[in-house]
């Protein structure tokens, strides 16, 4: 069993920026960030492999980044630009096989993103 634990969610005004963190308990090939707001589909943010190759969601790649330090089984997601639309419940996820398909086999607890003036 893989635990992912989040942090450095919470309160940006527009235009601010936030780093999310996810510490997972061993190695695991795939790691990333789903969101979901209220009323709407969980979706996708980001994801990076073991080997580094990352994947951000079209809808935020202008703003938003992945990283990933496999000495410590840790990624980060920067957030920047930050809107009222990003707003949302963000998830650490991680999977041996991938994220975009069907349901990832771990996930963290989530870390509340609120963006507003």
């Amino acid at each position: 069993q893989v635990h992912l634990v989040e942090s450095g969610g919470g309160l940006a005004r527009p235009g601010e920026f936030l780093t999310l963190s996810c510490v997972a308990s061993e190695k695991i090939e795939i790691m990333g960030w789903f969101r979901q707001a209220p009323g709407k589909q969980r979706e996708l943010i980001a994801s990076i492999t073991r080997f580094l190759t990352g994947v951000v969601a079209p809808s935020v790649e202008d703003r938003f980044a992945i990283n990933r330090d496999n000495t410590e089984n840790s990624i980060l997601l920067q957030m920047n630009n930050l809107r009222p639309e990003d707003s949302a419940v963000y998830y650490c996820a991680a999977d041996e096989q991938t994220l975009s398909v069907g349901t990832p086999a771990y996930w963290g607890q989530g870390t509340l993103v609120t963006v507003s003036s």
